[in-house]
């Protein structure tokens, strides 16, 4: 875990922010956070909330331009004084991927007890070059995400944004109760 602040995390997003609007197409995820293909229900869902988030900031359907904008604040840590890039071991499976989920989320608990807000951000995975580069990361490291953290600016029209939850009896097996 790498927590940045102040110049290097300027720096970095900086970097990052170069790579995104001039070269996207020369950088990849070394792992897919998503399937190639996308079904249903999951497709909708994603698209839902992502025409939400949009709704409320203005954005129009095509508007690619404002989308891409949009897209680059994950880049600036979403203005957050702290950025945290994750890592994990390279040689490490499926269950200890299972276990850093869970650490992520005591971090996100951890701070919202605090009175913190936290955001974190799989788009940070496709400039882990760029990451691994300006941090010093070991090659027997792979970036996983970054993740925000400061306080929510309560003015800011995504943070209405309030997503739709599937009612537990449409994912829950209740055996024997």
């Amino acid at each position: 875990m790498y927590v940045l602040a102040g110049k290097k995390k300027t720096n970095l997003s900086t970097a990052i922010l170069d790579a995104h609007y001039n070269s996207p197409d020369d950088h990849a995820e070394e792992y897919n956070y998503y399937p190639a293909r996308i079904t249903e229900p999951y497709l909708s869902r994603r698209r839902k909330v992502g025409w939400d988030l949009y709704g409320l900031l203005g954005i129009e359907k095509g508007d690619t331009e404002k989308m891409h904008a949009q897209h680059a604040r994950n880049y600036l840590f979403f203005d957050a004084p702290v950025g945290m890039i994750f890592t994990i071991e390279r040689n490490m499976e499926v269950g200890s991927w299972l276990d850093y989920g869970s650490f992520l989320q005591n971090i996100m608990i951890a701070a919202r007890g605090l009175g913190l807000h936290t955001c974190p951000q799989a788009a940070f995975a496709k400039y882990h070059a760029i990451i691994e580069d300006h941090l010093g990361i070991p090659e027997s490291e792979m970036v996983i995400c970054g993740m925000s953290l400061g306080y929510a600016d309560l003015a800011a029209p995504e943070n209405d944004l309030v997503t739709e939850r599937e009612p537990v009896q449409n994912f829950v097996n209740f055996i024997d109760f």
